[in-house]
């Protein structure tokens, strides 16, 4: 396929709350975006994602797009533990929603046939964030749908799919603790050829690959020019992580936003042993190697404590209040992964036990203490990943001392000064791309071959003054000994 270099890119990026469409020239500026609310459906057997409208909005939204007839190139990312069954007709099945878990006693009996830790690199997760669980409850429980099923493909192969009617998978899909994938050898699980799933994936492509144009009527019907080609696109977090794969190799980077996910991948299994009781995990970076990760929902969380407030009342000198008065919030006893991992438990004062109900904080320091908490368990996470000596060597100066923040919280003024205290002497980053880090990473991904990926400054975040510093690593001593409790 010959692709014009100086045609413009439209990306895709479906995440877990809303989806975008961002479109970008050639060199990577943003000319235009839409975005919207993502909504779930009640199916009869189960909660399942909103893909109807989802494609009428995308009908809808592209020749709404300012020069969309120069658009040569659609890049694709979306989160993960989604996957979709198609035959000719379309969907032989809705997609199922990760957050729905009606799977009963069949859980159980999956967890016996699945292969173990060591071999797929993924604990079991709660609900249906085991995508593999989705697969074999529907093929226990729909055995007439399921002999109707064509091909298996994860949900930005499914998107790229329904551009061009051609059906792939790609691995940082597929190896987004599935449950369906060998990380480390990069081929499909044997219990997952055991129990016949793998007979309806279709070929494998990388994810910066193009497989075809869009479909000759839908391009008419969304104003594209008939060279436009779909790249088979990739998981969000992977995405996020793609960016910064080149400026800076072996960086930490901590992807905000529904999930916080943070990834080191600098850092092997043989440096640092996972552990799934935590929920770390191995994922899959664009270029096929495993990634150490673990991830906590951070954004639900921050909404949760917020109740309401600003969150631009997160301010430093919010965060020195709550400081001064003695606020935490603590991690949930329950927060591991038979439960929401991250949630947040009890609130104190000082000494004083306040309840879970973020109501007993005053309004305006509501967005800051939850800032702190994220904080925390971000902070949390990364000491679990990166080995002792690493973190406690501030004589390093590559890009293994170096911590990333992508996303909402990225910009979030006492979620980055907490991290930056706590993480010391580790150097925590921001990138200065005003992009968003999954939709930069789709748009690398359709020029991956391209010796220039650009858009790689980045500004250091300072810590906050000492008293700061010293008062947040008391409070985190406090609030890991809760940890240690709750998390293990």
């Amino acid at each position: 396929m010959i692709m014009d270099s100086n045609a413009h890119t439209l990306v895709l990026d479906v995440g877990k709350s809303n989806a975008k469409l961002v479109l970008f020239n050639a060199e990577g500026d943003v000319i235009a975006r839409r975005v919207r609310a993502n909504h779930s459906v009640q199916t009869p057997h189960y909660l399942a994602l909103g893909l109807d409208a989802l494609q009428a909005w995308v009908q809808e939204s592209v020749p709404t797009l300012p020069e969309h007839a120069r658009i040569g190139r659609i890049g694709i990312t979306t989160h993960g533990a989604a996957f979709c069954a198609v035959n000719g007709s379309g969907l032989a099945l809705p997609a199922i929603d990760y957050e729905w878990d009606g799977y009963g006693e069949l859980r159980a009996d999956y967890a016996s046939r699945i292969d173990g830790f060591e071999t797929t690199g993924t604990p079991l997760l709660p609900l249906g964030l085991n995508a593999g669980l989705q697969l074999f409850w529907l093929q226990q429980t729909q055995p007439e749908a399921w002999q109707g099923i064509e091909a298996w493909l994860p949900y930005p192969q499914y998107w790229a799919w329904w551009f061009t009617g051609v059906a792939a998978y790609e691995v940082s899909s597929l190896g987004c603790h599935t449950h369906l994938w060998q990380p480390a050898r990069n081929r499909f699980a044997p219990w997952a050829v055991r129990e016949g799933l793998v007979e309806r994936f279709p070929p494998l492509r990388l994810a910066y690959e193009a497989i075809g144009p869009v479909q000759p009527a839908l391009a008419e019907r969304l104003g594209l020019p008939a060279g436009c080609v779909v790249y088979a696109g990739l998981h969000d977090s992977n995405a996020c992580l793609a960016r910064h794969l080149h400026a800076l190799p072996g960086a930490s980077v901590v992807s905000t936003g529904t999930w916080c996910v943070v990834m080191t991948p600098g850092v092997t299994g043989r440096e640092q042993a996972l552990d799934p009781a935590r929920e770390q995990l191995f994922n899959q970076s664009i270029e096929g190697r495993p990634v150490p990760t673990a991830r906590f929902m951070g954004g639900r969380e921050f909404a949760h404590l917020c109740h309401g407030a600003d969150p631009a009342l997160a301010t430093e000198s919010a965060l020195h209040e709550v400081l001064e008065a003695g606020w935490l919030v603590l991690p949930g006893h329950d927060a591991g992964p038979a439960a929401n991992f991250g949630q947040a438990g009890e609130i104190v004062r000082g000494d004083q036990p306040m309840g879970s109900a973020p109501q007993v904080v005053p309004l305006h320091l509501r967005p800051a203490l939850a800032a702190m908490y994220c904080a925390m368990m971000t902070t949390r996470i990364l000491f679990d990943l990166l080995p002792l000596a690493l973190r406690g060597n501030p004589q390093r100066s590559d890009a293994l001392s170096v911590v990333i923040l992508e996303g909402p919280l990225a910009d979030n003024p006492a979620y980055a000064a907490a991290l930056s205290a706590l993480l010391a002497p580790l150097a925590v980053v921001r990138s200065q791309d005003e992009v968003e880090g999954t939709a930069r990473g789709a748009w690398l991904s359709t020029r991956w071959a391209m010796p220039s990926h650009g858009r790689d400054a980045y500004a250091s975040v300072p810590p906050p003054t000492a008293q700061v510093s010293h008062s947040l690593l008391q409070r985190f001593r406090q609030w890991s000994t809760v940890a240690d409790e709750a998390l293990v």
